[in-house]
């Protein structure tokens, strides 16, 4: 399995949400390894996506969503939880996916605490080095449901509408 170059996420946030769908995102502790296949995605398009952070405009707290494609962009939501997302895009467009379920933990805030997430991976890119990563061994394909995000009501109908969520139905028949 090799780690994905910072250039797959070069893209459109709906393209790369897809196709993160069965990869594996690793984290390292010290000397232990964790894979956890990651099950469920949602794309954020940029400042045009009402439901995108970056619609409000250019903030401190989204200002990584404009930065290279491949950071992570790590944030607390209710005061509790740890959201993951992976910026997308080339830099200034502000788009990025959140990883909602990955490893059999269900929901984005249970996924940041398994993950063991902390502010200080926001920005840092999604390489070994950081100990938070995604791979991929080329061939693993899912099949795919694509279905409206959860929780952008806020958003207005248009986007609430728009399937950007993306979940994995099981693996791809040859």
């Amino acid at each position: 399995m090799h780690p994905l170059p910072l250039a797959f996420f070069d893209r459109p946030a709906d393209r790369v949400a897809r196709d993160l769908i069965g990869a594996t995102l690793f984290r390292a502790d010290g000397d232990c390894t964790t894979p956890f296949l990651i099950e469920e995605t949602e794309a954020y398009l940029g400042p045009h996506d009402l439901a995108c952070h970056t619609a409000r405009g250019r903030t401190r707290r989204t200002e990584v969503m404009f930065g290279p494609p491949g950071r992570f962009y790590v944030y607390k939501v209710y005061g509790l939880h740890l959201l993951l997302n992976v910026v997308t895009g080339p830099a200034g467009i502000g788009s990025a996916v959140l990883l909602r379920s990955a490893g059999g933990f269900r929901g984005p805030g249970r996924l940041g605490r398994a993950l063991g997430l902390t502010l200080a991976l926001n920005g840092q890119p999604a390489v070994p080095e950081t100990g938070l990563w995604f791979a991929s061994d080329g061939e693993q394909r899912a099949r795919v449901k694509r279905t409206a995000r959860i929780g952008v009501d806020y958003a207005g109908a248009r986007w609430a509408a728009r399937k950007l969520r993306f979940v994995r139905t099981g693996k791809a028949r040859w």
